[in-house]
């Protein structure tokens, strides 16, 4: 029993001491924010005297005014700083947009100035489609002849009446523009079917120049003249083609079949070649023939080489194309494609 009345004794007394700790410890924060305020309370008489004769200034406040006065002002000046380099910034941003806005504007320009030469250049183009389509007798589809407005000469790129408010004029010709060229895409796929289909009627027709890679020059044409030996006025039956050397290739001009392989007089080794549609060639005067009665030749075969056999001045082919039993111009089954 008594030992319970010792503990509670010892238990108030430990009560009372954390309370009168607790008391002190708010007792000296009040203490210390009294102190505070008093400072910041304290009155201060400022003073401004000038150096001539005159009335002296006399202001009177405490130290939390003058504090609060120096952190408005300094806020102010660096408010005052922060934004002077942002007009800086936004100044320097200014100038270079203008630049660029200057480098936009020449580029419009170059811009604009092509599209007044891209204009006349599509009208040409217009044109020569439409004559190659009527000799084609392909005619045009309804969005090229849409496209292509009055009188078939693209005046509807030259039509402002349906530019909305904004559009500069540049935009809505390049819009047509680009709406024309797409309706053209379907003739032009109908002339290069109508080419393929014909391509093998361009192999089977003499139509490339017999010396390969196109090398040499015609040193003699076809028709009327003087024989460079006799002296004499002759009809010279073909074209000579010559590279002032011998032992250049000859290729056959279109497909065919080897007639003739063999050696004359005049033509020296000669080779004739049948081709579709009743045409022969004649290649004269070579060095030596590659091919065999018999063979079958396509266009660009290597047959034999240039050569001086039979009667020549000089290394050179002699060509000659027949058709039936006329011998016509060769110049004109040149580069038929």
């Amino acid at each position: 029993m008594a030992r319970t009345r010792r503990y509670k004794k010892l238990e108030k007394s430990l009560v009372s001491r954390i309370m009168h700790g607790i008391g002190l410890f708010f007792t000296k924060i009040g203490h210390g924010f009294a102190s505070i305020f008093k400072i910041f309370d304290e009155k201060l008489t400022i003073m401004i005297v000038p150096h001539a004769q005159g009335r002296v200034l006399n202001f009177q406040t405490n130290v939390f005014a003058l504090i609060l006065g120096i952190l408005v002002i300094c806020g102010i000046l660096g408010s005052f700083v922060y934004f002077n380099k942002q007009n800086a910034a936004t100044i320097v941003e200014i100038s270079r947009l203008r630049e660029e806005n200057k480098e936009n504007l020449a580029s419009f320009d170059e811009l604009r100035d092509g599209t007044h030469n891209l204009l006349p250049a599509v009208k040409k183009f217009q044109t020569a489609l439409s004559q190659t389509l009527s000799k084609l007798g392909l005619n045009q589809s309804s969005s090229v002849s849409n496209a292509s407005g009055r009188n078939s000469d693209l005046a509807s790129l030259f039509d402002t009446q349906d530019i909305t408010t904004g559009t500069l004029k540049e935009t809505s010709d390049i819009r047509q523009l680009t709406s024309y060229l797409e309706s053209t895409v379907q003739p032009i796929e109908q002339i290069g079917k109508m080419l393929e289909n014909q391509s093998s009627l361009f192999t089977d027709i003499p139509n490339i120049w017999p010396l390969k890679n196109g090398i040499g020059h015609i040193s003699m044409e076809f028709g009327q003249t003087i024989h460079p030996i006799t002296q004499q006025w002759y009809i010279h039956k073909g074209l000579d083609f010559s590279t002032w050397r011998s032992g250049d290739p000859i290729v056959a001009t279109a497909n065919g079949q080897v007639v003739t392989v063999g050696y004359d007089d005049s033509f020296g080794n000669n080779i004739i070649i049948k081709h579709k549609y009743g045409i022969y060639t004649r290649y004269a005067h070579l060095s030596t023939t590659r091919v065999r009665k018999g063979d079958t030749v396509t266009q660009g075969q290597v047959i034999g080489n240039i050569g001086s056999t039979g009667i020549v001045t000089g290394p050179h082919l002699h060509y000659e194309v027949h058709i039936g039993s006329d011998v016509v111009d060769p110049a004109k089954y040149i580069n038929v494609k």
